[in-house]
């Protein structure tokens, strides 16, 4: 299966990102991605329900919104309303995650999961049948533009191996630290989607780098 790339609009630019995502619709993207960042399960605050109302006005390709903020149960309807196709927690802000994953669905959404750098996957395996696409965490959470932890090659390959095992239609994306010297390999380990912000978005070619990094 050909894999996917979700260029990440944390990196994009904020005073022209009307641009921005009309160059990824131009582009071979195939989703959109938008972390929602809450100045409490991570130290920094991104955007809000008025930015991605606007991204979906423009956006030609299908919105992939990741929540890292505490209590996403109460958000999830208005995510859908704003326009969310792919929906994503993450584990260790979710207390009752079976739950959460069930009503994202039940909104018409897919379901993700997300995992920081620090959790196990094997903490995932009971939750595989009732989501769509599990999120590793290549850096710590909270801002782009840092350097990928080396490690989250073993917990895709380890993560890989349990979907097969069981028999699961679930994807793998990755985020953090996404490049044209790293993806290649990430491919080969197993990820389905790459997200990628400040390689894409710092590039003089960011449709083009989008492009390398669609075909490696």
């Amino acid at each position: 299966m050909a894999h996917f790339v979700s260029p990440s609009l944390l990196t994009a630019d904020f005073g022209n990102l009307a641009k921005d995502v009309r160059m990824v619709n131009n582009s071979e993207a195939d989703w959109i991605h938008l972390d929602i960042m809450d100045g409490v399960f991570v130290p920094n605050i991104s955007f809000g329900f008025p930015v991605i109302q606007h991204v979906r006005k423009i956006a030609e390709k299908p919105l992939d919104v990741h929540l890292m903020i505490v209590d996403p149960d109460r958000y999830l309807t208005r995510f859908h309303d704003a326009g969310a196709e792919i929906l994503t927690v993450q584990y260790e802000a979710c207390v009752h995650l079976q739950r959460t994953v069930t009503e994202i669905r039940k909104l018409g959404m897919k379901a993700g999961v997300a995992v920081n750098p620090h959790t196990p996957v094997m903490l995932l395996k009971n939750i595989l049948q009732y989501i769509d696409m599990v999120l590793i965490m290549t850096v710590n959470p909270g801002f782009g533009g840092q350097s990928f932890i080396i490690e989250s090659y073993n917990k895709i390959a380890e993560l890989k191996k349990m979907i097969d095992e069981g028999g699961h239609k679930v994807l793998i994306q990755v985020d953090g630290g996404v490049d044209l010297e790293n993806a290649g390999k990430l491919v080969e380990t197993g990820v389905n989607v790459l997200v990628a912000g400040n390689t894409v978005f710092s590039s003089d070619d960011p449709e083009g780098t989008i492009s390398k990094l669609k075909n490696i």
